[in-house]
């Protein structure tokens, strides 16, 4: 289970790095996306920054099995947040945060099953 984890672990914390720094950099493309759901400019340091923790908290659970899963439910919290911003603005949209929540809900299951 702990390949598994360290597999899944590090490739979505691969594409939640890219999105934090994409949001950070503020790519016109995630804060069009972001406008069109509402969110305002001034959340996207924040959201930037969970994204960011998230990854990171996903490579440190490959040595405290504790940090993972924390980071793996934080994850999942922060996706379904997305996918409700989503349905919120009528914008049906969602694959990419459904995809990254599951994900988030497999590193936390595989990470709960190794430790």
């Amino acid at each position: 289970m702990f390949i598994g984890y360290a597999v899944v672990a590090a490739l979505l914390a691969l594409a939640t790095s890219a999105s934090a720094f994409l949001t950070f950099t503020r790519n016109p493309q995630v804060t069009g996306s972001m406008t069109k759901l509402g969110i305002p400019d001034s959340w996207l340091p924040w959201l930037a920054t969970a994204k960011a923790a998230g990854a990171l908290g996903l490579l440190a659970g490959l040595a405290v099995p504790a940090l993972g899963e924390a980071a793996a439910v934080g994850l999942v919290l922060y996706f379904l947040g997305a996918i409700v911003s989503h349905v919120r603005a009528k914008d049906y949209a969602v694959a990419p945060a459904v995809v990254l929540t599951l994900l988030s809900g497999v590193a936390l299951v595989l990470r709960a099953a190794s430790a």
